[in-house]
């Protein structure tokens, strides 16, 4: 499956990236959620935690976050109000830049996923819905040059340079 990009302008008090999508990763990374875990880190993504998505529209205006699905299927909303609703299952993964709204719709019983920031951003901050957020902050937020989920460099925040 290719990898899709989510583009959602500012909604219902979230701010999302100004220049960076949301990519939805299929079959980012197989294995359970400590596999998982391990080899986001050794593709240096840290600060890793197993655990779900909150059920309601947070973002971390501080922080880039990799989510990757260890087990179970969920559907997670990604934009805010307005933003895509996405179907993730195991393996499945997303990479959301600073400032993207995420919260998860619902879950099966056995969901878990794996959390994992950029260096330096592993003690994030996270907003709700209408926090004051300011945008040259987010755009300011660097961004990793290792992919999350290959370890090779990180090139540009899209599908194709992934």
């Amino acid at each position: 499956m290719p990898i899709e990009e989510i583009r959602i302008p500012a909604n219902g008090g979230i701010p999302n990236h100004p220049d960076w999508p949301a990519l939805v990763v299929p079959g980012a990374l197989e294995g359970d959620a400590e596999e998982i875990r391990q080899r986001l880190e050794a593709n240096g993504w840290g600060g890793t935690w197993v655990w779900t998505v909150f059920t309601y529209h947070h973002f971390h205006p501080d922080a880039h976050e990799a989510l990757v699905c260890a087990s179970g299927t969920a559907e997670v909303q990604i934009g805010g109000a307005a933003g895509d609703r996405v179907a993730i299952r195991p393996g499945d993964g997303l990479i959301l830049p600073a400032g993207t709204g995420h919260r998860c719709l619902s879950q099966s019983r056995d969901f878990a996923v794996v959390g994992a920031y950029p260096p330096g951003q592993t003690q994030f901050s996270t907003c709700h819905a209408g926090d004051a957020v300011d945008l040259a902050a987010l755009r300011a937020v660097p961004r990793h040059d290792r992919d999350p989920f290959t370890g090779q460099a990180f090139g540009s925040w899209s599908s194709t340079g992934r």
